[in-house]
């Protein structure tokens, strides 16, 4: 078990290296935690050391492309990186957040079944923004029956760009929850330790352009035993062979959830495809449970708009839709999914 006071001693050493970001932590919290007073619980913007960025390695390559340098521009002294939508972005206020939004719902209770919910935003998106107050991503978990607290990295700042940033390295998933454990004690508190969170299964969700870092954590992220559940909102654009694989490797103790508009439904037609020729079933029907086992994509049709996916897609809080539907965590036993 790790102590409060080495907790204490790591998160003033990472502050120290980052500086101002790290001075700034506290101030961020008292927003967030204003932000979400009606649904209440804790929440806290915390700089992760396996934080996605900054990024200095590079982009993995393909059967089509050699491996690259991740920062491929300069002027002078800064460094940046070229986008393919959205030309160049430059280091330092792109890709130098290290903070991550850690939340811990109302009634969350350890001494019941529970899970880890990571979520990797989409483009031009920022934490306090977007995640919090425009999908309401925390709140949506408040108000669902899951037993599960959030994690949320901080990928390119306000950007058209879906690098995976650290997470294309092998491993580096798994250490980025390993880390989250030690935050999500210290924030919990009344004697919570890492070792708590540190077995806690995980269900990975993705909206837009985390597709990508996603991909990447299921391929080499080393956390394939951790992760019960995949969820990809309007998200599959690339990749399809990389979640054909999971689904065929990780189908019987995992569900994969994807739902979409037609900005993704040639990418979620490839993958059926794909899973077809693999021999792998899968329901186009609105699931009643999701549970090991489970292969669902969800044509949302012509009603939904994507930029609002999160929080309007074929219904109001989708996600609060989804995480009513998982099986094996219920925060009451009343409303808990039954098949």
């Amino acid at each position: 078990m790790r102590s409060a006071g080495l907790i204490g001693t790591l998160l003033i050493g990472l502050a120290a290296l980052l500086g101002p970001q790290g001075a700034m932590a506290d101030n961020d919290d008292d927003d967030i935690n204003a932000e979400l007073s009606e649904v209440g619980g804790k929440a806290a913007m915390i700089a992760f050391a396996a934080a996605p960025f900054p990024y200095d390695g590079m982009i993995p390559g393909d059967a089509d492309r050699d491996d690259a340098p991740f920062l491929d521009a300069k002027d002078g002294d800064r460094r940046g990186h070229t986008s393919p939508r959205g030309g160049v972005y430059w280091e330092d206020p792109t890709y130098s957040d290290r903070r991550s939004l850690l939340y811990i719902p109302p009634g969350f209770d350890l001494k019941r079944p529970a899970a880890i919910v990571v979520f990797f935003h989409g483009n031009q998106a920022m934490l306090e923004r977007d995640v919090v107050d425009r999908q309401q991503v925390p709140r949506q978990l408040a108000q669902s029956n899951l037993n599960a607290v959030l994690v949320a990295p901080q990928f390119a700042v306000d950007a058209l760009d879906s690098s995976a940033g650290g997470f294309w390295q092998d491993g580096a998933f798994l250490r980025y929850l390993r880390e989250a454990a030690l935050h999500l004690a210290e924030l919990q508190g009344h004697g919570a330790s890492r070792n708590d969170f540190a077995k806690l299964p995980v269900i990975l969700v993705a909206y837009s352009g985390g597709y990508l870092p996603a991909a990447y954590s299921l391929e080499v992220g080393g956390a394939g035993k951790r992760i019960r559940g995949v969820v990809l909102l309007d998200a599959i654009y690339d990749e399809a062979d990389k979640f054909t694989d999971w689904i065929e490797t990780h189908r019987d103790s995992t569900f994969f959830f994807s739902a979409f508009t037609a900005s993704s439904a040639d990418g979620n037609g490839t993958l059926q495809d794909q899973l077809m020729n693999q021999g792998i079933l899968f329901t186009t029907d609105h699931p009643h449970c999701l549970d090991k086992g489970d292969v669902v994509f969800l044509d949302t049709g012509e009603g939904a708009v994507h930029a609002d996916f999160v929080s309007h897609a074929w219904t109001d809080d989708p996600l609060a839709w989804i995480f009513d539907r998982v099986a094996g965590f219920p925060r009451h036993t009343a409303g808990a999914c039954k098949r």
